[in-house]
């Protein structure tokens, strides 16, 4: 379990703040996955975080705020890795942030992130480390490199109140320093101002001798001689007994984004002198990063600043020598194999993953489009060079990947989950695998065990998660912190089953803070050493309180405030009015201890800062320890101090916070009852940090810092075996027996541990026992947590939740099997208890009942109603109850095709079917067995792209007059369609599922119509302009021949012909040039339309204007009938202009009068219905009138459905209007022939998606 980034008021610079910025962090990522004990795997995000910088000066902030430096943390324990998780620790460059790793002692954390970190373990005893700082303006930060790092302080700013009124008043203050070299304040914590005490320091403090009662440690300085520039260090030290340190400092230009200047240092005496390496590595060579391969330390990379060379040097000797090789990509980040010390990935700037088997020197492409990736984890994965990665598809989607390192082509690729999943949500860990799936705004979660098909988590129903976050997986157990539906800044504890997928209540409510990169901490804290044992900080009625458990979060107390403070008077805080509160913080930089800290090897000390109240307050904080695990405490210091363990825990180093130079040290053997000073540099340092315990063979610890802002880093090394007179012998150990306020049984179990005599100043061996027996103990009721599905009542009893149903059996249970029947309790996982009521709350084994069928549901993979024409569409069917054996399915795909199975065991990996057409499908299913049945049904809409759509409309319309506005698609749709009809000047858009609308125009003029059809997620349109009058006429052409040749049948190419015809009316009439319009018909042979509008003259009366389009008709008429009318298409290709016929109305008219010659027509047209009437009865008599009645139906045949090229029917000439159909038809005929769209295999229909 790994840290989470934040604050801790132990941090704070008194000129600038601290930053410990999580280089994976995720602005925009709410609902994701991540996990914090976990390596962090790589995820790209170009984001950058504004930083506070929490100055209270009373004037001058901005400009205070100018002056300070640009402070930045960036740390990565280089090559010590949790490589079972197979994640890289990350580095940044170029202002790219990617995930970096935490530290924790033992993997133990005090602050668990809601981000993805990484766990070091202090087993493997290896140190490394990388801090800077930037000399630019605060402001905006690009978030670091993955790399441990100590956090070097700038001495310049402005000064504190207090500290002014020092100098003027002869108080506490730095001997030869002027103001610039003192500390400003920090920054506000939770809105409370830090306490002056943190700021405070002793005169002694800074005088340059130590006094006499001060034991001197013996130590060793060395100054990074010309480096005092740079703002960057990496800090290796491998321990194993090796003595080789290795120190990367490095100039990094914010402005630039990149680093300008590097040295590298090689020390082979546990750091007494160092060598400068350049001219190993090369002069001019600019260094970026170093890694240390962890399985075998002596292996080393360092990468080259891609802004002057990407290069990547190899060391096989701890550093000694290099090689260089030309890289023909940028590394990001690398990652090595867990146990094969040559294999490593590689992750590059453009988000492509690639593998190396020779440690370095030749590179292969795994995958491109790559967010996050893992290492196999071994004994669970068959390969040991598989990868687990997050990838792109070509569609934008996420995939879950797996593959070989150096045989990753598409055939040779699995996909453990079917579907897509969520981004940044796969987390590989220990036993377990996580994703993440979005549907309709609503989160679920998706877990693998032991490599087992992915099951769908379950939490309590009414939960609604926006957020979870894997805390850890140790022990066969998932621990999560899920933000439900109606909180926001706290998140509540689940402990899962042992395959992860059923999840109860721990504890709600805990604590969270947001960091300065904007992800969220939780406070949240495992004890190391000790299994079961967590503290929290809970927030209840607007108070936050802190709690420990025993036993996993069963069981939560609040703690017992010391019976004294530090000067021995009485405390009088009585539970539960009163009670201890701790800060939950560890630090993210490993050199610094953070709020709270423990240690395996020192089981029961707890050293945190706290305070004693009502509730939790940043405010006269102290320093409290407990030696028994949290069930007394005492107090030790009154000032937050940093506090490491020595000698496998047996002795506490503590040295103040680091926002005043000190020199000395204070060390305990007696578990912080009794404190001696110890002086360790002769001239007061700022430390920035302190390395400890590096090997398992020696006493040495190693203080990082600064003698002052223009000094050069400072490394002081300090051999403290000095203060111990001797090794520990049998006797000076005692028995301590874990407890909780009294009851021996903690987690099943009565553990006894063997720990030095308190004041005892021996050295413990490496041999140290820290168990000596563990016996089980007998089962009661609070080894027993609430099973799935069931609540803790105030009496403590288990009872089922209002919407959980205790007698549904799972419908895998089949008649003649058994099954195990919940009580209401599970047993804590990892609780050893035996007998007592262990069989009372066990689950109990009955037979599975027959049941009939009942809460069938029906859904798509995708959890989506739409599919894409011509894919696989995965339908998933879930039944509630029944005998999932005995229960046959029947699926009716609603396309005229259906499927039964005799049982749920052929579906479990859904049903897939792909639709040939186009539509919206009734897809339903029935469960049924002999006791009954149950149904379902989804409505699934099926689509596929509109490649065209075209706008059918008059291009004159009659004022008053309803006119059919048609919307014609290619390919045809099945009510998939939506059109959006634009009329006039409309604002508001008339909406249809037809293609077809009417529309009535009220005002004469030029109107504007524009539909535009919806088609999944694709919108395509098209606009016509109609002339609306109360009256005009018209006239049909035709042209000459030789025009068809050189017709494409494309609207532009009768626009312009349009225009052209029009140009040559005008030549041989006077008539007004928007009083004549030309539409030209699409199709070949080519026709057009001649409309004569009248003028707008309002004096003038209709009987006059009519008059006038009779005079111009008939000289139109007579120059078309004439050959008068032509024009030039091309140079020698001139096109002559034929009258074809008149309308049948020549005057068409809007106004209800009724005319003498009207009523002639409509006579006529009695006449000729009659005439019609009569022949139809008396047809059979007449031998040519049937033929030609025979003819006709044919015909008709013709234009009402679709035919072949093949056949024979009779063809319809061009002697009457085209009806909008068959315009239609002949400009789809003529894109087919021209290859403008995918044509079907009928030359006079209009191509539907099945034939697509």
């Amino acid at each position: 379990m790994d840290t989470w980034l934040g604050f801790s008021p132990g941090l704070h610079l008194t000129l600038c703040t601290w930053l410990l910025i999580s280089a994976h962090t995720q602005l925009n990522a709410k609902a994701e996955i991540s996990c914090s004990s976990c390596q962090s795997p790589v995820q790209l995000h170009l984001d950058e975080l504004q930083l506070d910088t929490g100055m209270h000066a009373a004037t001058g902030t901005r400009q205070a705020a100018k002056a300070l430096e640009r402070v930045r943390l960036e740390y990565q324990l280089l090559g010590v890795t949790d490589q079972n998780t197979g994640v890289p620790s990350e580095t940044q460059q170029a202002g790219v942030p990617v995930d970096e790793p935490r530290f924790t002692d033992d993997g133990v954390s005090a602050k668990v992130a809601l981000e993805d970190s990484t766990r070091f373990s202090e087993n493997e005893e290896t140190y490394g480390g990388e801090y800077y700082i930037g000399m630019n303006d605060l402001g905006k930060v690009k978030d670091g490199a993955g790399d441990v790092a100590l956090r070097r302080v700038k001495r310049s700013g402005p000064e504190r109140p207090e500290f002014r009124e020092s100098l003027r008043t002869g108080g506490p203050g730095l001997e030869g320093e002027t103001s610039d070299e003192r500390r400003s304040p920090g920054p506000l914590l939770d809105g409370h101002r830090l306490g002056r005490s943190e700021f405070k320091w002793n005169r002694d403090e800074g005088r340059g001798t130590s006094r006499g009662e001060d034991p001197k440690l013996s130590s060793t300085t060395f100054a990074l001689t010309g480096d005092s520039a740079h703002n960057h260090a990496v800090v290796y030290w491998s321990g194993q007994n090796s003595s080789v340190i290795l120190i990367l400092t490095k100039l990094y230009d914010f402005h630039l984004g990149s680093v300008t200047e590097s040295t590298l240092w090689r020390s082979t005496d546990y750091g007494s002198t160092y060598e400068r390496m350049n001219d190993k590595v090369g002069s001019k060579t600019v260094l970026s990063y170093l890694y240390v391969c962890p399985s075998n330390k002596r292996k080393i990379m360092v990468l080259t600043d891609p802004e002057f060379e990407s290069s990547v040097l190899i060391s096989s000797d701890e550093g000694a020598s290099y090689q260089k090789y030309r890289l023909s990509f940028y590394i990001l980040s690398l990652l090595f194999h867990p146990t094969q010390e040559d294999w490593a990935l590689a992750y590059s700037h453009d988000q492509k993953l690639y593998a190396s088997l020779d440690f370095g020197r030749k590179w292969q492409l795994v995958h491109e489009h790559v967010n996050r990736f893992y290492w196999s984890v071994t004994g669970l994965d068959k390969e040991s060079d598989l990868v687990h990665m997050e990838a792109h598809t070509p569609n934008g989607r996420i995939q879950y990947v797996t593959c070989r390192a150096l045989t990753c082509s598409e055939p040779n690729r699995n996909y453990p989950f079917p579907g897509y999943i969520d981004i940044s949500s796969l987390v590989v860990q220990d036993y377990y695998m996580f994703i993440q799936v979005t549907t309709a705004g609503q989160a679920s979660y998706y877990v693998s065990y032991q490599r087992d098909p992915f099951l769908k988590i379950k939490l309590p129903k009414y939960s609604l998660p926006k957020d979870l976050h894997i805390v850890s997986t140790d022990e066969h157990q998932v621990f999560a912190a899920v933000q439900e539906w109606n909180q926001n800044d706290t998140y509540n504890l689940y402990l899962s089953d042992t395959r992860g997928i059923l999840f109860t209540l721990a504890m709600e409510n805990v604590k969270t803070t947001r960091g300065l990169g904007g992800n969220q901490m939780l406070d949240l804290y495992e004890v190391a050493g000790i299994k079961g044992m967590l503290i929290a900080n809970r927030r209840l009625d607007n108070q936050v309180k802190t709690y420990i458990t025993y036993n996993k979060g069963r069981d939560w107390r609040l703690l017992q405030a010391p019976a004294t403070d530090l000067a021995g008077n009485d405390i009088h805080c009585v539970l539960p009015f009163c009670s201890l509160h701790l800060q939950l913080q560890t630090s993210e930089n490993p050199y610094l201890s953070g709020s709270i800290s423990t240690k395996a090897s020192a089981p029961g000390i707890i050293v945190a800062t706290g305070n004693i109240g009502s509730e939790l307050s940043y405010n006269n904080v102290g320093m409290f320890i407990s030696s028994d695990a949290g069930n007394n405490w005492r107090q030790i210091f009154e000032e937050e101090h940093n506090v490491w363990f020595l000698d496998k825990g047996g002795a506490l180093v503590a040295v103040k916070q680091p926002t005043v130079p000190t020199r000395h040290l204070q060390i305990s053997f007696d578990e912080g009852r009794q404190w001696t000073r110890h002086s360790f540099s002769l001239v007061p340092l700022f430390v920035d940090g302190m390395l400890v315990e590096a090997g398992t063979e020696n006493q040495i610890m190693t203080f990082f810092g600064h003698f002052s802002h223009r000094s050069e880093w400072q490394l002081i090394k300090i051999d403290y075996k000095s203060i111990f007179n001797r090794k520990c012998t049998e006797g000076d150990y005692q028995t301590w027996h874990l407890h909780n306020k009294g009851e021996p049984c903690v987690m099943g179990q009565k553990q006894i541990y063997m720990k030095r005599r308190p004041g005892n100043y021996c050295m413990l061996g490496k041999d140290y026992a820290k168990v000596l027996s563990a016996e089980s103990c007998i089962c009661r009721a609070h080894d027993f947590e609430c099973d799935y599905g069931y609540e803790r009542r105030r009496e403590g009893n288990c009872l089922p939740a209002f919407w959980f149903n205790p007698a549904v059996v799972s419908r895998s249970c089949s008649q003649g099997q058994n099954y195990l029947n919940s009580t209401g309790y599970r047993k804590v996982v990892s609780n050893n208890c035996i007998k007592g009521v262990k069989d009372m709350y066990t689950p109990r084994k009955q037979m599975c009942p027959n049941r009939a069928p009942k809460g069938l549901s029906l859904s798509t993979r995708e959890g989506k109603l739409t599919a894409d024409l011509g894919t696989n569409v995965t339908f998933l069917v879930h039944l509630d109850e029944g005998d999932s054996m005995r229960t046959n399915i029947q699926l009716d795909f609603g396309d005229g095709t259906a499927v039964s199975y005799s049982n749920l065991s052929w579906i479990e990996e859904g049903i897939r079917h792909v639709y040939k057409t186009a539509g919206i499908f009734c897809v339903s299913a029935l469960a049924e067995n002999t006791l009954g049945f149950d149904t379902t049904t989804l409505y699934l809409h099926v689509t596929c792209n509109v490649e065209h759509v075209q706008l059918l409309a008059p291009f004159v319309a009659i004022k008053n007059k309803e006119v059919n506005l048609t919307a014609v698609v290619w390919p045809i749709h099945s009510r998939t369609l939506t059109y959006f009809w634009w009329l006039g000047n409309s604002t508001e858009p008339v909406i249809s599922l037809d293609g077809s609308i009417s529309y009535t125009f009220t005002s004469e003029g030029m109107n504007t119509v524009t539909v535009q059809v919806s088609s999944a997620n694709a919108i395509l349109q098209d606009t016509k302009t109609i002339a609306v009058q109360e009256f005009f006429k018209s006239l049909l052409l035709s042209f000459s021949p030789n025009l068809d040749e050189f017709n494409p049948d494309v609207p532009e190419w009768r626009q312009d012909v349009g225009r052209v015809i029009k140009k040559a009316l005008l030549q041989v009439s006077d008539f007004p040039e928007d009083q004549l319009l030309v539409a030209v018909f699409p199709g070949v042979p080519t026709a057009a339309e001649l409309f004569l509008l009248p003028h707008k003259n309002q004096s003038e009366g209709r009987k006059k204007k009519e008059e006038e389009l009779e005079q111009i008709s008939e000289i139109l008429a007579s120059a078309l009938n004439q050959n008068l009318v032509e024009f030039e298409l091309k140079p020698g290709e001139r096109v002559i202009v034929y009258i074809t016929q008149l309308t049948l109305a020549p005057l068409v008219d809007s106004s209800p009068r009724h005319s003498s010659s009207a009523m002639l027509m409509l006579l006529s047209v009695v006449f000729l219905g009659l005439a019609v009437f009569l022949i139809y009865k008396f047809k059979r008599k007449i031998p040519w009138i049937s033929i030609y009645a025979e003819v006709n139906q044919e015909k008709e045949q013709e234009m009402i459905g679709s035919v072949s090229q093949s056949d024979s029917t009779p063809k319809i000439t061009l002697s009457e209007f085209s009806t909008p159909t068959e315009v239609m038809e002949k400009e789809m005929d003529a894109r087919v022939k021209r290859r403008i769209g995918n044509a079907c295999e009928s030359t006079r229909e209009i191509p539907n998606c099945t034939s697509v």
